[in-house]
């Protein structure tokens, strides 16, 4: 057998809560030399993250079901399944949101790896379909996603700014 090659069964990786969302890393840069990881997010109505940069990885994010809203400095744009979209090495901000009334299932690719980290420090642990409400912003919230910008170079705007 060959041990560089990874198969991940549809029941296996670690679950997180973030940003609304229930989270499953499906490969890590633990398992890719840091080179890539590969996220499934499952987005309910209403959730995605704020508008944010990370200049340091390309991001690429595949619909896989359902229909999202995403939105750069360029604007915004619906997509539905098998929708594509590629944020490019070099910070564009970017965020997204599912504003119709049906789970959104992403898969979510980052090169080099690391934002899976980032995950594993401002998410929750969840089960498969657990959704958790986002954690209250409190001065301590704030004060610790502040930090953790720092920490992955990653800038987070208003969640108006792209409006």
């Amino acid at each position: 057998m060959d041990s560089s090659v990874s198969i991940i069964k549809a029941d296996s990786g670690e679950r997180l809560a973030v940003a609304g969302g229930n989270y499953r890393i499906i490969i890590s840069g633990n398992e890719t030399d840091g080179k890539y990881a590969v996220i499934e997010m499952i987005v309910p109505p209403g959730g995605g993250p704020p508008p944010h940069a990370h200049p340091d990885m390309q991001e690429m994010f595949h619909v896989l079901e359902g229909e999202i809203e995403f939105k750069t400095e360029k604007g915004m744009q619906t997509l539905g399944k098998d929708g594509f979209v590629n944020i490019p090495l070099g910070g564009a901000i970017h965020c997204f949101k599912n504003n119709s009334k049906e789970y959104v299932r992403l898969l979510c690719t980052v090169v080099p790896a690391g934002l899976e980290e980032l995950f594993r420090e401002i998410g929750s642990p969840v089960l498969p379909g657990e959704i958790l409400a986002i954690p209250e912003l409190t001065e301590e919230r704030k004060q610790f996603l502040k930090e953790m910008d720092l920490k992955y170079n990653q800038k987070t705007y208003p969640p108006d700014f792209l409006d």
